[in-house]
């Protein structure tokens, strides 16, 4: 509510971050900041037309006062006083002048801030940041003879004829002098709870109806209107919402609640984050019930009101490297470092890609800015590409094909980490359950050359583990009899262990022999194993790497080999 956000964010972000921490300042050449600089400010500027001139939001309000923020700390770095003034509004003005200025809104970073904007202040209230856009409505004798878009707070786009469809929007009031309103026209919602359902796009869909030359009355219907001021209305806060209310505007007097202090403000944030409400939110706006007079309203954030917003539902993550990991069956999964991010009460510093076509088509690389949510309000999620840097460094990509369910058996070149892959698998839970013997212990053996393939922990001797370097005397006698115990599990285990198939309810008895003899439609006769499986287990008993691990195994005398 109160105009579009936008409007000011751009100037409050500035005004914060005058003096640039050091360390948030990246270390680019002139030329890489110019042009980094240059591509955000394109991009911020296509938003901002999209946004208030087409009524298109292409970007979450979130990641735009993010986007902002980082422009203006690039400026702050980079010592960048010649670059343009952001003007988010310099589109949208309209030919039709408001009666009153539309203010904007400061939005408060964070407790601490919102602490500090209550200070010593009075007559306090609170009412839900509705999500929609706002509106200048002009009664004169009681009827309604104009609608103006905000556009850039002074001037705006002529919307009569639409308000005219929309039910919320009286046509006449009872009040009979002239009448100036500024409230927000909002998608209406059935019980939305904004920390469940989030925004649901309810913006959009209002800007995009008001938007079209011409709306019809059940289209108008959806749309409902909160005032949240009448500028030229009594002084006092309560009298306004009585008087707003017998006018026939319901919302305003329903959602606006005195407070006296933070913990107050704190818990209706958080009632209207959590409950359900008729429209979509993001945040609350604190007010003080008395305001300077209309005819010294300004289009900019005054001092009477400010803006405290809901957690971020996404964070800007910025990127710093790409890793491919190979799993035990060769899929490949990108993985991003970033800056270490806040998101709800976590700190996200690294988040996969889910798949490497993903990553093929997204083509992240370090210095893009992505999205970043949590799933199931616990596992951090990559949305999108939200800028991508002007630079596109080179990595080291690996090639699809050269893995799968049966590369990687030595931690050659390349195969380290599918090598560590099968190493932990063969220990874990669905292996052959190693007491005490993790990755840490794998790598520990590794490094020390003592481990070149998947079985070669089973040749060393007390002697040799207790060289290891990091391994105790007490640690190296526990990490011999999980060793030497490991000869005890069965056939089966053994199988599952280096990475048999899974073979669903097949029976595979206790002789390699009869297994590796299986023909692809013996395997598919078995229950339970279609024609790709079946491939998978011939494959597996006739490749040449694990048939020298079941000769190996044989020659340890393991059961079954």
């Amino acid at each position: 509510m109160l105009l579009s956000p936008r409007a000011v964010v751009c100037m409050l972000i500035a005004l914060s971050c005058n003096v640039a921490n050091a360390e948030s300042c990246p270390d680019w050449p002139p030329s890489k900041a110019h042009s980094e600089m240059q591509a955000l400010q394109q991009q911020v500027a296509r938003w901002d037309d999209s946004y208030h001139r087409q009524g298109i939001s292409l970007v979450a309000d979130e990641l735009y006062d993010q986007s902002v923020q980082r422009l203006s700390q690039l400026q702050a770095c980079f010592a960048s006083s010649s670059a343009p003034a952001q003007n988010p509004l310099k589109t949208a003005r309209g030919e039709h002048l408001h009666p009153v200025p539309h203010t904007g809104i400061a939005k408060l970073g964070d407790e601490r801030a919102v602490e500090q904007w209550l200070e010593g202040k009075t007559d306090l209230w609170i009412q839900p940041k509705v999500d929609g856009v706002a509106v200048t409505l002009v009664y004169e004798k009681g009827k309604l003879v104009q609608a103006i878009s905000r556009g850039d707070g002074i001037k705006g786009q002529d919307w009569t004829a639409h308000a005219m469809k929309i039910s919320s929007i009286p046509a006449h009031l009872s009040e009979k002098e002239t009448l100036v309103l500024q409230g927000e026209l909002y998608w209406r919602l059935e019980d939305h709870v904004q920390a469940k359902a989030g925004s649901l796009n309810a913006r959009s869909r209002v800007a995009g109806l008001l938007a079209r030359n011409a709306i019809n009355e059940t289209e108008g219907a959806q749309i409902g209107l909160f005032v949240w001021d009448w500028p030229q209305g009594p002084r006092d806060m309560n009298e306004r919402l009585k008087h707003l209310h017998m006018l026939g505007f319901e919302d305003s007097a329903r959602f606006s609640e005195p407070f006296e202090n933070f913990a107050q403000a704190k818990q209706w944030r958080e009632r209207w984050y959590t409950r359900p409400l008729p429209f979509a939110t993001d945040g609350v706006v604190m007010r003080q019930g008395e305001r300077p007079s209309a005819d010294r309203w300004q289009a900019k954030a005054p001092y009477w009101l400010a803006a405290w917003k809901y957690p971020f539902a996404q964070v800007l993550g910025d990127v710093r490297k790409v890793h491919f990991n190979v799993g035990r069956s060769g899929k490949i999964t990108p993985v991003l470092d970033i800056e270490p991010v806040r998101l709800d009460d976590r700190t996200v510093s690294r988040i996969s890609v889910g798949s490497f076509k993903r990553w093929q088509k997204m083509d992240i690389r370090p210095g893009d800015q992505v999205a970043v949510s949590l799933a199931g309000l616990t596992i951090p999620r990559l949305d999108k590409v939200v800028l991508r840097s002007v630079e596109r460094p080179p990595l080291n990509v690996p090639q699809a094909t050269d893995y799968h369910a049966l590369s990687c058996w030595q931690p050659t070149k390349g195969c380290e980490g599918q090598f560590r892959e099968r190493l932990k698998w063969l220990s874990g839970k669905k292996g052959l359950a190693l007491k005490g013997v993790g990755p840490g212990t794998w790598d520990k053996l590794i490094e020390a050359g003592l481990v070149t393939d998947l079985l070669g922990w089973m040749h060393l001797d007390s002697a040799q583990i207790s060289n290891i370097p990091g391994l105790g005397q007490k640690s190296s006698a526990k990490l011999l009899k999980s060793f030497q115990a490991a000869r005890e599990q069965s056939f089966e285990t053994w199988l599952k262990a280096i990475g048999l198939p899974p073979a669903a309810g097949a029976p595979l008895g206790d002789s390699w022999g009869a297994l590796s003899a299986r023909s692809i439609d013996q395997w598919q006769a078995e229950p339970g194993i279609g024609p790709g499986r079946a491939k998978q287990l011939h494959a597996f008993f006739q490749n040449p790497q694990v048939q020298a691990l079941s000769q190996r195994l044989r020659q340890q005398g393991i059961s079954g080999f």
